[in-house]
């Protein structure tokens, strides 16, 4: 189950569901770009999964051309950038035997003190609690997602279904 939130707000913005692979993850920040205002770059705090790197960077991204570094020679290939408003910092554990042995954070678009700016006036820094108690929430109240329960739910499109009126419920 993939999920954004406005921790601000606490606004549930997106829910989906499918496999972690880049195709979906592209999928899901469509799906959030289109509730977010046209020019809004918000900042993104995610887990150590790469695809997000690139789907965010697919959405929020442009061509740059590098500049120069020599006289002679063929001129450097286009780059796909972010945009310069636009910042993304990951939270990545590291678990050994199933038990967390480190964290680290790391910004992947724009700088430590942008992103501490933004967080700073809400008093908060680069962590994930916010989906990860929004993803429990989920877990306990749509029965298909739980853990170690009776009901089972055989295609993705029949657990959309039900997390559907989850969502409207959520931002009710």
């Amino acid at each position: 189950v993939w999920v954004a939130i406005d921790p601000a707000t606490k606004l549930l913005l997106a829910i989906d569901v499918g496999e972690r692979t880049l195709a979906t993850a592209q999928r899901f920040v469509h799906h959030v770009t289109q509730v977010l205002a046209p020019d809004c770059a918000p900042l993104f705090l995610t887990d150590g999964f790469r695809a997000y790197l690139t789907a965010l960077l697919t959405h929020f991204g442009h061509w740059m051309q590098p500049p120069r570094r020599q006289a002679k020679g063929p001129m450097p290939e286009p780059r796909w950038m972010p945009l310069p408003q636009v910042l993304y910092a990951q939270v990545v554990k590291t678990t050994r035997r199933r038990r967390l042995v480190q964290i680290s954070r790391r910004v992947v678009f724009g700088t430590l003190e942008a992103v501490e700016q933004v967080l700073a006036s809400y008093g908060w820094q680069i962590n994930t609690a916010f989906i990860e108690r929004v993803n429990l929430t989920v877990r306990q109240h749509v029965a298909a997602v739980g853990r170690r329960v009776m009901t089972l739910c055989k295609h993705a499109a029949g657990l959309r279904q039900q997390l559907a009126p989850y969502h409207t419920y959520y931002n009710f």
